[in-house]
């Protein structure tokens, strides 16, 4: 029998053994270099750590350049399992103090693991002037500079008149604090630009690298801008006043970190454009002010017609720059084609690269004399920034054919007319009717119709309907208990959606939650809030059948709601408990 527990010990030896080598072997092997903080300052103190996942041997350190060794090194080891799985760590350390002010580098530390030399990765550290507690922890508002940042990222500095720059605001916020609301102190006021915004749905976070250090960060305002002057156009910042919590040293009952609430004003800082203006050299003269790159033509609904009769003359231009900053180059035609003025139409989207779309002007020309007679040729010109040239494009000439009506003078067929009056073109007349129909409709008399009966007898219908609706009522009036439970199913929705709309605020939440489920406990088992303990909600949820899962579901809640008095909630906890707090409402209701 002992023979038999020895083998059985030495096979458990070796498997956990064996398990310990190949986690081993199977972890990658990492040495890196990890400081306190990066900036500190004169009279402060800087702990350097550097961490090994694995044993090594012949460990060298930097010469650490610009600092004194106060403390060091020191040597730690950690070893433990975790749910079969095996980690290590090996950690040298130091205890540093800078020499003088200035950027300094803690250079490369190596060490020798299974045979191969692994190096740490330097880092630079910033030494400023003597702060005034240096053994002292940063207050709220410290950690808060240095954890939250607003910036305004330009798309263009060095833009030419009219040329689209585009400025997204991003609020940057480590990991380590949480932002809880914010909102805009002052919007800034693009002077001598035209500005559009573009609107965002939604607040999206996403992951990014700011100051090499990762961040999470939220568009808030996307906007595009054309100058309209040359010369340094500033930027006016914007202003946010942002609520946030930042951790402590304190730790709550069930360990947790306690996190303190204070208020935060950022800005984006102004910023400065240099504005080129247009070039002089090679502007054509009937250059308007267009900035981009476009198509221009000049189009007819149709080339061939009777006098009177009506065509559309469109002029269109169509590409992306600034689309709404410019005037459309005027058609100019014979005095024998009459002509209104244009009906102007846009199409023009916004995006972060600027306006892309067409802009046309819709001419009604309606002819009165037969013969054949010219639409002239037009231009447009532009300026593009790509190629920095101007671009001239020159539209086709039309001949417009009539072919029925009276004989123009030369006189007539001659002259040249500006548009008449504003009408709207193309189907502008259709609305008159060129066949009208004379035949009266048969005369019916009104007494005995179905409208006539509807009138008599519709009375005498709702008189059983109001009837049956009264004795509703007063049976309804004489139910004080269903009443009271009534009003206590709607005070309970009413506190529900009161919780609804405090998300995101942790106190009024959690408040109004809590009065949502005593609400709906009175009104489910006639009992009061003195009587609210836990363990008589458990009794009578036994008694009716209810299943633990629910019972475990609505005390969780209760507790949490007791533990907000006192510990930090996330959003993403309000609303789990939130929408925890309708399916269990929701279960119970079956149950019950």
């Amino acid at each position: 029998m002992y023979t038999i527990w020895r083998h059985i010990a030495l096979c458990l030896f070796l498997c956990v053994a064996g398990a310990t080598l190949w986690g081993q072997e199977s972890e990658e092997v990492t040495f890196e270099l990890k400081v306190s903080k990066d900036r500190l300052g004169v009279n402060e103190r800087l702990r350097a750590d550097f961490v090994m996942n694995r044993d090594g041997d012949n460990f060298v350190p930097p010469d650490f350049e610009g600092f004194r060794i106060l403390m060091g090194p020191s040597q730690a080891i950690s070893s433990s399992w975790i749910n079969g799985v095996r980690s290590y760590s090996k950690t040298y350390s130091y205890t540093l103090t800078p020499l003088a002010k200035g950027t300094y580098s803690i250079g490369q530390a190596s060490i020798i693991i299974k045979g191969e030399t692994y190096k740490t990765i330097p880092k630079k550290i910033e030494v400023t002037d003597a702060v005034a507690d240096p053994n002292g922890r940063p207050s709220a508002d410290e950690i808060a500079d240095d954890n939250l940042h607003l910036i305004a990222e330009v798309s263009k500095t060095n833009p030419y008149m009219n040329e689209p720059v585009s400025v997204v605001y991003k609020l940057f916020v480590s990991p380590s604090i949480v932002v809880s609301n914010f909102r805009p102190l002052d919007n800034p006021k693009y002077n001598n630009f035209w500005s559009q915004d573009i609107p965002l749905s939604r607040y999206n976070i996403e992951e990014g690298i700011y100051q090499g250090k990762p961040y999470r960060y939220v568009i808030l305002k996307r906007v595009v801008l054309y100058p309209q002057k040359s010369g340094n156009l500033e930027i006016e910042p914007l202003a946010l006043d942002v609520s946030l919590e930042v951790p402590t040293e304190k730790r709550d009952f069930f360990g947790g970190r306690v996190y303190t609430k204070t208020n935060k004003v950022v800005s984006a800082g102004n910023r400065t454009i240099q504005v080129k203006p247009l070039p002089s050299k090679g502007r054509p003269a009937d250059f308007s002010g267009a900035v981009g790159d476009y198509n221009f033509e000049v189009t007819t609904s149709k080339d061939a017609l009777n006098a009177s009769e009506s065509l559309q003359a469109k002029v269109v231009v169509s590409g992306s720059g600034n689309l709404k900053l410019f005037q459309l180059p005027k058609l100019s035609l014979p005095s024998a084609l009459e002509v209104y003025e244009p009906e102007f139409k846009e199409d023009v989207n916004t995006n972060l690269s600027g306006m892309n779309g067409s802009v046309s002007e819709e001419y009604t020309v309606v002819p009165s004399y037969q013969g054949k007679y010219p639409i002239p040729s037009i231009s447009f010109s532009f300026f593009n920034p790509k190629t920095e040239k101007y671009v001239k494009i020159d539209s086709r000439e039309i001949t417009i054919n009539v072919l029925e009506g009276p004989k123009a003078t030369a006189e007539i067929a001659d002259a040249v007319v500006t548009p008449k009056s504003s009408v709207q073109g193309g189907d502008q007349f259709y609305f008159i009717k060129l066949t009208p129909q004379l035949i009266t409709k048969k005369w019916t008399p009104f007494v005995g119709s179905c409208t006539h009966l509807a009138l008599l007898l519709g009375p005498l219908l709702a008189i059983p309907l109001f009837i049956l609706f009264r004795r509703k009522r007063e049976a309804r009036a004489l139910d004080v208990e269903g009443s009271r439970v009534r009003r206590a199913n709607r005070l309970a929705r009413k506190y529900l959606s009161t919780a609804k709309k405090a998300l995101g605020n942790k106190d009024a939440f959690y408040v109004a939650l809590e009065k949502a489920l005593h609400n709906y406990l009175k009104a489910k088992f006639k009992i009061e809030t003195s009587e609210f303990t836990k363990d008589k909600i458990r009794t009578l949820l036994t008694e009716k059948n209810v299943g633990p899962e629910a019972q475990d579901g609505f005390i969780s809640l209760l507790e949490n709601c007791e533990r907000a008095r006192y510990s930090p909630f996330s959003q993403v906890q309000m609303e789990q408990d939130y929408q925890k707090a309708s399916e269990v409402i929701s279960a119970l209701d079956k149950a019950l």
